[in-house]
């Protein structure tokens, strides 16, 4: 139907729009209004001032002692930060196939002209530790320079258990770097840099750090550090050394995203005033409610092991003869909801539902409402009841 000036009815749908992809999420109104604040001089004292605050702030997110530079940059930035930063053309590393964004990474990694080992896995399961053992143990020659392994598998909704596949490297006693990859948990999941041995994490502004898209992260263990000094892979915007030497006094060696820093400041703020551990419940709360909507409805949820299952976003499998994105569309159109598509190897067979970052109990349910509408408007074969299910979740 159109109106007199031409326009479709729904051209322009009340209500705010549900976004529910697992990143960027949902910006918060007190992160907003911080970000709405005119630009200042970034060599001056007022910047200073926010430069040592958020330097010094996020090092509590990640929970580390050690720093953690910022780039403006995406996610992909601070992977290659973490690689160029630490090893030299030709050095080998390990990486594990735990779903499209370790697939990614390791492509990227390739690219720079690393040699990567890949331990295979089903998309379904988190880093296998014994596995990863298993190869440092056999690299007798100790020629693995470094493990990479994402934390938190965007594209699967499994986590790995990092503190594991730290104490997996332990016993093979193998001197490789560790880099973890948190762009989808920092923030919403628990983390422990320091506590876990990690040498280099990696993160993005986008997820539970609340934000828009523009800031990444690199914290850096002194063993870390100390492999920059012999690194000889070409870098320059990425080099930890001139940001260090900058954020020394809380400035940055070339022009920072000053607005998003404002955006950080007040993110943190919020971080530690819930107090990161009843984050990490709340997270951990909304992830139980909506698996229980998903196995009301009948359906299956791609991560496999349910000591794995993400705190962040389940995905799941849509039943077959169906198609995920014909799905999703619905809920576009419908109901103006976007929720995430199946990537790479499960393109097309399932969706993601994304539960994390600024999100509420009210939040979740209305979500799960629309998935539920969109399943009867597709003639998706399900069950009735999840957000029941769902509910009775949150109400215990």
């Amino acid at each position: 139907m159109k109106l007199a000036h031409g326009l479709a009815l729904n051209s322009h749908p009340s209500g705010r729009h549900f976004l529910q992809i697992p990143g960027p999420t949902n910006v918060p109104d007190r992160i907003l209004r911080a970000m709405d604040y005119p630009t200042i001089d970034h060599r001056g004292p007022e910047f200073q001032r926010l430069g040592k605050s958020v330097l010094g702030g996020i090092r509590q997110i990640f929970a580390t002692t050690g720093p953690v530079v910022i780039y403006p940059a995406s996610g992909t930035g601070a992977w290659e930060a973490a690689l160029v930063n630490t090893l030299s053309p030709g050095d080998t590393v390990l990486m594990c196939e735990t779903g499209q964004f370790a697939t990614l990474w390791r492509r990227l990694a390739q690219r720079l002209g690393l040699v990567v080992e890949f331990i295979a896995g089903d998309w379904r399961h988190g880093v296998d530790p014994k596995a990863v053992e298993q190869a440092l143990r056999a690299d007798s020659a100790k020629r693995i320079k470094a493990l990479c392994v994402v934390h938190n598998e965007t594209s699967t909704g499994v986590t790995s258990r990092i503190d594991e596949v730290r104490a997996a490297i332990d016993r093979a006693g193998h001197p490789a770097l560790f880099m973890v990859d948190t762009i989808s948990s920092l923030g919403s999941i628990d983390y422990r840099h320091d506590e876990w041995g990690v040498d280099v994490t990696v993160a993005g502004s986008q997820k539970g750090l609340m934000l828009p898209p523009g800031l990444s992260f690199n914290a850096i263990s002194a063993k870390a550090l100390e492999a920059s000094k012999t690194a000889t892979m070409p870098r320059s915007y990425w080099d930890w050394n001139d940001m260090l030497g900058a954020n020394e006094n809380g400035f940055f060696p070339y022009t920072p995203a000053t607005n998003l820093l404002y955006g950080l400041h007040e993110a943190i703020a919020m971080l530690l005033e819930q107090g990161l551990e009843n984050v990490f419940a709340r997270h951990l709360r909304h992830a139980e409610a909506t698996r229980a909507a998903a196995q009301a409805w009948g359906l299956e949820i791609l991560c496999a092991e349910p000591r794995e299952y993400s705190p962040a976003l389940t995905t799941i499998i849509m039943p077959e003869g169906h198609n995920a994105d014909a799905f999703r569309k619905i809920a576009q159109e419908r109901f103006n909801m976007s929720l995430g598509q199946g990537l790479g190897k499960v393109a097309g067979k399932v969706f993601r539902i994304g539960h994390l970052g600024d999100f509420n109990d009210l939040m979740l349910l209305g979500t799960l409402g629309g998935v539920e509408m969109s399943l009867a408007c597709g003639g998706v074969p399900h069950q009735a009841g999840g957000v029941q299910a769902a509910m009775a979740v949150l109400a215990r």
